[in-house]
């Protein structure tokens, strides 16, 4: 993926299909090739997490890679070799994004975005608060603030935050900053383990710069529908 458009996406005239990531939480290959054939073109990003990565490894990662963008949702979270190591394993996959833990420090952070910088078409961001965190939303805001210009600090891309914190992080560290965003609900969808969630309009217009999103696709009759369901509220904003 081009620098022009992972740094162009704040512009609200970018083509939401490149801001939009499916989130593949099945726990194996074959539902996760069903889905992604599912999906066709109606998204540009799938996510591979713990969940299947520990199921179905590398090899599923590099398929995916051949028709999608990846972002591979890891959140590497140990001690800055190790980390700076994993880095380098996730870059040699071919995948666009990856994230590490901010709460593993600066010196983590650095560490990880050295490594980083052999892969100039991989995004390293970190995650600032998890969306299923119940810490009430102004100290996630301050919390999420904190991390974020950490994380640009460390030479990052960007962070994974919430609806909430976005637009603050985007007035703190710029609008090149790249803000990703789980959580996404609309409908009348059940909230289920997330805490702070937002509909696709409403995080497109605070700020965010991707959306995940997860079960309101998958776990829907026709997931391809979905999706397109999502996109037109993204364009909306």
């Amino acid at each position: 993926m081009s620098n022009d458009v992972m740094t162009g996406v704040a512009n609200q005239n970018d083509d939401m299909l490149n801001r939009l990531m499916v989130a593949l939480d099945v726990d194996s290959s074959d539902a996760a090739l069903q889905m992604r054939d599912r999906l066709g073109d109606s998204v540009g990003w799938l996510k591979v997490g713990l969940r299947l990565f520990v199921a179905e490894g590398p090899a599923l990662v590099r398929d995916l890679n051949q028709s999608h963008r990846v972002f591979l949702d890891l959140k590497f979270h140990d001690i800055p070799n190790t980390v700076a190591q994993a880095v380098e394993s996730a870059g040699g996959l071919g995948v666009n994004m990856i994230n590490v833990h901010a709460g593993g420090g600066s010196e983590m952070l650095n560490a990880a975005a050295q490594a980083a910088v052999a892969f100039p078409d991989m995004r390293l961001i970190a995650v600032t608060v998890l969306t299923s965190d119940a810490m009430p939303k102004e100290q996630a805001r301050v919390v999420a603030l904190e991390r974020a210009k950490m994380a640009q600090d460390a030479g990052l891309d960007g962070v994974v935050c919430s609806v909430f914190e976005a637009a603050a992080i985007k007035t703190a560290c710029g609008s090149d900053f790249i803000t990703v965003t789980p959580g996404i609900r609309w409908g009348g969808q059940d909230v289920q383990d997330q805490k702070r969630v937002a509909d696709p309009a409403s995080a497109i217009a605070g700020g965010s710069d991707f959306l995940v999103v997860g079960r309101p696709i998958l776990h829907a009759l026709d997931p391809r529908q979905a999706a397109l369901e999502a996109l037109s509220l993204m364009r909306s904003a």
